[in-house]
């Protein structure tokens, strides 16, 4: 599976579920379904590049003052909810994280940036596919976000990076 195939598959799923995550990751389940276990496994090599190339302490800082806060665990779902928003929104942020101002100018905290789900679609298509777990992708995740770190609590480092979310959701 090539990017734009990837890509496809993610829009699809969320122009079907109306951008509700966990909608979406059912309808992305129901579209990976219909692919051959090994293409499923290409998807799933897709997913997890994307989700580690989002691994930075910037969008981790746009994440926090998105969400009003930003576990480890919460970053991950938010990095989840952001390939689920489609290529241009993904690439954009990963850019420019201050850009999600702009890219994703509804966001509304209670509905938008978890998509636990979607980070299991492809785990779940596969087994039901194959009736056995989606093999290692022999993928880890860094000990730590690239990036030099910050105080996500400094309000004026914070506005000073992201000048536009802070306009938006800063104190």
């Amino acid at each position: 599976m090539d990017e734009t195939g990837f890509w496809q598959l993610v829009d699809e799923a969320r122009e079907a579920a109306a951008g509700d995550p966990d909608e979406q990751a059912e309808a992305l389940v129901d579209r990976l379904l219909r692919l051959t276990p090994d293409e499923v496994l290409d998807f799933a090599r897709q997913f997890e590049a994307r989700f580690q190339r989002a691994y930075t302490v910037e969008l981790w800082g746009a994440a926090h003052l998105l969400l009003d806060g930003a576990s480890e665990d919460g970053f991950d779902y938010f990095r989840c909810w952001l390939i689920g928003q489609g290529r241009d929104v993904f690439e954009g942020a990963v850019h420019e994280p201050d850009a999600l101002a702009e890219l994703v100018p509804d966001f509304d905290e209670e509905e938008d940036g978890d998509a636990e789900e979607l980070g299991y679609a492809a785990d779940e298509a596969y087994e039901r596919l194959t009736g056995l777990p989606l093999p290692d992708l022999g993928v880890r995740q860094p000990a730590a976000a690239y990036g030099v770190g910050f105080d996500f609590s400094d309000k004026a480092q914070m506005a000073a990076r992201y000048p536009r979310l802070w306009e938006l959701y800063g104190d």
